[in-house]
């Protein structure tokens, strides 16, 4: 959708803000707090309904909302004082008062891989939106999310099912729901909604399973039982919505598997914690995250998807320059992922998040990641992150085509996916590698639009300007790189992250060296 307003455009799909050819550099959440004002811009939004929607139930100081705020006010060429957009009301909340135009988005020329409108898939499809959370207590909306987490897992492994990721649907946490718009903006034909209560020791967790295409009501049902029920509840809810979309899947096909349930309910509560921390995608929050994974861990020592994700989190810091001389993150990252894999070899996201750690920190095991890649899609064809993270692989391996093919995969499973960088930083990776640098950088932009600290475009768009002869701007890009990775230098980089392809690796050599990257 587009929004219009005094001279700007604000653009959803692509979570751009223009003004008439030029793109206006929005943090993620500057971006996701002025949306979410447009379009509740028929009342006061409330400070609480900001933390949920934009930090999902995170606390975060007032501070810290205030410089938000200021900041989608100088995006828009509004200020605290005259407030011509957005408004602060004393003690009730923000509203953007502009007029707005919305129009749909039809004219956009995107980059021909990029499925801005998506093409029927293969049926039955389905999209799971985030459960409400009924419990009265904003610190169980991660609770409510995990839930929905859960079963768009255990549906993704389903082999006769096609399932949006949750990033995509999760982009209608907190907005009204027009069940059949949903079904056509994402292209799926079934929508599962639902909520949990959570009080005391009981839980109670609804569902209902609607016909994207009429808006029919296809199932509903109430499951109660004690939180120590949770995990048997999920797998409940997930057979009965199996059986009412495609009754001949197995419902082998959803088990979970015992060994990535916890011993114990807080260790879960902590790595739901864990996931929305790594999410925020800062030094600060993946630090934040691993401090869970570690108290989870102190909990339950075997629990393979804590250890999994920890793993996951020394790789994040790997590779975005998050580690200071003589960190030991490369052999406990390692460590951790090999004991996720021992732990549960057939549980499909511990096996890709471990594949990931190894490829990144672990030189002489590099080699079985493309098979623990191979081994999670197989269980699982439906996880984008394993699309884009193996596409990755593949590509730096010297496979490009069978690369390529991955990523755009994973983008058609999530077409409105918030974190679409992630993906189109694949892509850039992957234009990099055919050595079509305007490809490159036009993927490494669209990657950067959505989150400017992401290390891995900045080095694409560095190697993509030098390439095309734009050496000023390269060098404006290193200075920012090097905010987001102070100890940067050419050796250090190519010591800690692994490129097989010597052609590769010189072109990147010489594009950081030229933008002015210290040696």
């Amino acid at each position: 959708m587009l929004y219009y307003f005094s001279d700007l455009v604000l653009d959803s799909s692509r979570r751009e803000l223009r003004r008439g050819e030029d793109q206006i550099r929005l943090e993620p959440q500057v971006f996701d707090l002025l949306e979410f004002l447009i379009r509740a811009r028929d009342r006061v939004v409330s400070r609480d309904e900001l933390l949920d929607t934009v930090w999902r139930g995170r606390t975060v100081s007032d501070a810290t909302l205030s410089s938000r705020i200021n900041a989608a006010r100088t995006a828009v060429g509004d200020n605290g004082e005259a407030q011509h957009l957005i408004r602060t009301l004393p003690r009730k909340g923000v509203r953007f008062i502009g007029d707005v135009r919305e129009a749909p988005d039809l004219q956009y020329a995107a980059p021909a891989a990029d499925p801005t409108h998506p093409t029927e898939p293969e049926k039955p499809s389905i999209a799971v939106l985030p459960f409400n959370n009924m419990s009265g207590d904003a610190e169980q909306e991660f609770f409510a999310d995990g839930m929905a987490e859960d079963i768009i897992t255990a549906l993704s492994r389903c082999s006769g099912l096609f399932v949006i990721a949750r990033n995509s649907s999760f982009l209608y946490k907190g907005k009204p729901t027009d069940i059949r718009e949903i079904g056509r903006e994402l292209g799926v034909a079934y929508v599962l909604e639902g909520s949990v209560r959570r009080g005391g020791n009981r839980l109670r967790i609804t569902g209902q399973l609607i016909d994207a295409g009429s808006g029919r009501h296809l199932w509903a049902d109430r499951f109660d039982g004690e939180l120590s029920d949770v995990f048997d509840l999920q797998d409940r809810i997930t057979e009965r919505v199996v059986a009412a979309i495609e009754p001949t899947v197995q419902f082998a096909e959803v088990e979970r598997q015992k060994s990535s349930k916890p011993s114990r309910l807080e260790a879960y509560d902590l790595l739901l914690r864990a996931y929305g921390l790594e999410y925020a995608f800062t030094a600060e929050s993946t630090a934040a995250a691993l401090a869970c994974l570690d108290q989870a861990l102190a909990i339950d020592p075997t629990y393979a998807p804590a250890l999994a994700m920890a793993a996951y989190c020394h790789a994040l810091r790997h590779f975005q320059g998050w580690v200071t001389p003589g960190d030991t993150h490369e052999a406990e990252g390692t460590k951790l992922a090999w004991q996720a894999v021992e732990l549960a070899p057939n549980d499909a996201q511990v096996l890709w998040m471990a594949a990931f750690a190894i490829w990144n920190m672990s030189q002489d095991r590099r080699a079985a990641a493309p098979e623990l890649f191979a081994r999670s899609l197989r269980i699982n064809p439906n996880s984008v992150t394993a699309l884009a993270l193996g596409g990755w692989i593949e590509i730096m391996r010297g496979n490009q085509g069978p690369g390529r093919t991955m990523i755009e995969r994973a983008q058609r499973l999530s077409p409105r996916d918030p974190r679409g960088w992630f993906t189109s930083g694949a892509m850039a990776i992957a234009a990099t590698a055919d050595e079509n640098y305007p490809e490159a950088l036009q993927w490494a932009e669209k990657a950067l639009t959505q989150n400017r600290r992401f290390a891995v475009a900045l080095r694409v768009l560095i190697v993509a300007l030098v390439n095309l002869g734009r050496k000023d701007r390269a060098g404006t890009i290193a200075r920012e790189l090097l905010e987001v990775e102070p100890a940067l230098t050419i050796s250090g980089f190519f010591k800690r992250i692994p490129f097989p392809r010597d052609t590769m690796a010189a072109s990147y050599a010489e594009a950081l060296r030229a933008a002015g990257v210290p040696e």
